[in-house]
């Protein structure tokens, strides 16, 4: 009895998501057409061999009105000449010594003329129109800055994979935060020059994005452009995404706060249900559930071809979508019981 009606929990979270999802399709989607000027910021570390398509997505933009600034972090390649190599007007190419992310935003900030100012990172390739989407979506002087969609480029399993989840979060911020965005993501991101100057520019945190996010949320508002879009290069490997995400969950529970899927309450519920995600499919499997298996199965794909079709990816990513439900449920699991105890101890 209580595998079904864990089986039933499992389902209605992912179905409240979905339904809100869908709703949130017909949503009011509140746009503007203001035009201004934009500065797209480019922060590079080691980054000789992506930075040049990054620079050149840029460069495509449909947008009349923008500049390029590439900021090379101190590398140790051939990141600098690389960049430099590229002939177009609108791109500025600085080197500074290597000070980290922010330190290399906030020499960018300080070299912009644009009224809204752009971030995205050198292993990320944007659509054309990210530029353009991301500014139609500043549709009132109350907001401060706009995040986009972040999509995982490449072809193994741990890519797919990242793929996958950050089309879940897609999903997500879609029903839940489209009005009210926890994050605004380094890889695609639009923030108010005038804003970012009231609380020093981009904050230096491991994190900086979710910070400097968090920051800009104590102004004005923060919204979602699910139009504009970025495809990213992330972790090939298990022990690199280990550590990535380490980084990452470490960061948000210094800052938590600031949006739905960013406080205690989601975070635990979250773990609770990923438990359950975790013991719920094998042992269906070994008591000979087999319908109530393939129920689960087939909710799961379900859920993710429709967002698959809405957002664009591959279909065999939604297919697979069950058995990568189950990975990361076991990962994060493992990454937030890992987190809630060091995270004291650094504090000691």
């Amino acid at each position: 009895m209580w595998l079904l009606v864990a089986l039933g929990i499992i389902l209605f979270w992912d179905g409240y998501f979905f339904v809100n999802y869908i709703i949130g399709l017909f949503g009011d989607y509140r746009i503007s057409k203001w035009c201004p000027r934009v500065s797209v910021i480019i922060p590079a570390y080691n980054e000789e061999k992506g930075v040049l398509k990054a620079v050149n997505s840029a460069l495509e933009q449909d947008y009349p009105n923008f500049e390029v600034i590439a900021v090379d972090d101190g590398s140790e390649d051939g990141t600098f000449e690389v960049t430099s190599s590229v002939r177009d007007p609108r791109l500025k190419v600085y080197g500074i010594e290597h000070g980290g992310k922010a330190k290399a935003l906030n020499f960018g900030l300080s070299k912009a003329s644009g009224e809204i100012i752009v971030t995205t990172d050198a292993d990320s390739v944007l659509e054309r129109d990210a530029v353009k989407e991301l500014v139609r979506r500043f549709y009132s002087d109350e907001i401060v800055a706009v995040g986009g969609q972040v999509r995982v480029l490449g072809d193994s399993f741990i890519e797919r994979a990242q793929d996958v989840e950050h089309l879940r979060i897609a999903m997500f911020r879609r029903a839940k935060e489209l009005e009210n965005l926890s994050l605004a993501p380094g890889p695609i991101a639009a923030f108010r020059r005038e804003a970012l100057g009231r609380i020093n520019g981009f904050v230096e945190d491991s994190v900086e994005d979710y910070a400097t996010t968090k920051a800009m949320k104590g102004l004005g508002r923060v919204v979602y452009s699910p139009k504009a879009r970025v495809w990213t290069e992330m972790p090939r490997s298990f022990p690199a995404l280990w550590q990535q995400r380490k980084r990452w969950f470490l960061g948000d529970l210094r800052n938590l706060g600031g949006g739905f899927t960013k406080n205690w309450g989601f975070l635990l519920i979250g773990d609770a249900v990923a438990l359950l995600d975790v013991l719920v499919p094998p042992v269906l499997l070994l008591t000979g559930l087999w319908w109530f298996f393939v129920l689960w199965w087939g909710f799961e794909t379900f859920t993710m071809l429709v967002p698959t079709v809405v957002e664009g990816g591959g279909f065999l990513n939604a297919l697979l979508f069950p058995l990568i439900v189950w990975f990361w449920a076991a990962f994060y699991l493992s990454l937030h019981i890992y987190g809630y105890t060091k995270l004291p101890l650094e504090r000691c």
